[in-house]
This record gives structure tokens, sequence and C-alpha cells, in this order.
């Protein structure tokens, strides 16, 4: 087997024995058997169980950063793009738990994280929100005053703190509605000023109509007429 063919194949079946049983709970030598190999030969490529670990993150990430930005090349709009991004988040983590659960608690709780390359790899993979806030900005449907990166904190660190319960089977998690309720949120508050200062007026406006139509609605009641 050519030597690209075996590491793709250790780090599917890596990827699988990681996922269920934990990173501390799994060996080298349980892959080994699942591949009919002997240890000695995932240690070829993979000098320690953490190495292969990283491997197996990394080659995770990939994927879904080539999907990520083949889909969103085909979203208009800053609002439309930002709810893709909370939206597709939530989606990995609902179909990968198990890999959320390794990156979470295990590979960035490891000295050196910040200068290993699962790290340069979710900072690229976080960049993409950082793109589409400013490019909210630049078309005005965004406010200026703010620095993207501290969005993107908020978005990212407010997910993981929303999915916990879901990453431990506590409880549920749907992608859409938590996506829906999340750029709502957020979009309110990023609206720009003129933006913001058009839907407040318009909200007064309803308020209004609303009230009118209830006084004309006790007007036209026999009974209200004798109060």
């Amino acid at each position: 087997m050519a030597s690209d063919d075996r590491v793709q194949e250790i780090l599917v079946v890596a990827r699988d024995v990681f996922v269920a049983q934990g990173f501390n709970a799994s060996s080298v030598a349980e892959i080994a058997v699942r591949l009919g190999v002997a240890e000695g030969t995932v240690f070829k490529y993979f000098p320690t169980k953490r190495d292969l670990l990283n491997r197996v993150i990394e080659h995770w990430y990939s994927e879904l950063f080539g999907d990520y930005t083949k889909d969103l090349s085909m979203i208009r709009g800053a609002r439309d793009r930002l709810r893709y991004l909370v939206w597709r988040h939530l989606k990995a983590i609902l179909d990968w738990p198990g890999m959320c659960r390794l990156v979470f608690t295990e590979v960035r709780s490891q000295p050196g994280y910040s200068r290993s390359p699962v790290h340069q790899m979710n900072l690229k993979y976080t960049e993409l929100l950082v793109e589409v806030v400013n490019e909210g900005i630049a078309s005005g449907d965004f406010r200026g005053d703010f620095p993207p990166a501290l969005l993107r904190d908020m978005i990212y660190g407010g997910i993981e703190h929303h999915v916990w319960s879901y990453l431990y089977g506590r409880a549920p998690l749907d992608p859409e509605r938590s996506a829906d309720q999340i750029t709502d949120l957020l979009c309110g508050g990023l609206a720009s000023r003129s933006g913001a200062a058009e839907a407040a007026s318009g909200n007064d406006l309803a308020v209004l109509a609303a009230q009118l139509e209830q006084v004309a609605a006790k007007l036209r009641t026999p009974g209200d007429r004798r109060r």
C-alpha cells in the first residue's frame, strides 16, 4: 500500500476509535488491530498517540473547511452568510459530537496548542466569520464600531457553551432553530445605525396602528359605547 493511502487509512480508523472511546481510553495497539497491521506500522507514520490525535483533528478540519468555503461562496447577503456559518458550526457539532468533545476538552487544553497546526487551522476556520462581518461592515449592513474578532469569539464561545449539554447527552440540539435565534440576536445588535432607526420607526408605527385598531374595535362594540 502506498504511504499516502496507509496514512489515510490510519487516520480514518484512529478517528473512529478516539470518538468511540475517548483519547485516554484508546490505544495505538487497538488501532493497529483494527487495521490488521503491527503496532509499529502506526508508529512509523505517527511518533506518538498524541501526534496521531492531532493529525486526526487536522484532517477533520480540512474536510469541514472545504465544505464551508464552497457552500459560502453561493450565499449572498451579510446576514444570510453569517447565519450560514452559525448554522454550519452547529450542524458540525450535531453530526460530530465525539470529535468536538476531543477538540474542546482534549486538544485545546494541551501545552503548546497555540503554536500547533490544529490551532492554525482553527483560526483559518473561524476567520471565515470575521471576513463575513467585515463584508457586512463594508456594505453598510453592519455597524463598524466594534472589533470583528470580538464578535467571532462571542459567537463561537457562546455556541460552545450552548451545546455543552448536547455533547454530554443531557439535551437535544436543533441547529436550525438555534441558528435562527443566534442570528436574530446578533443582527439586532449589528444593524447599522440608520437601519436600526428605520426598524424602530417601523415598530413604532406598527404599535400605533394596533392601538388605533383596538380603539376602533371598541367603538364598533355597542357594550363599549355605554362606558
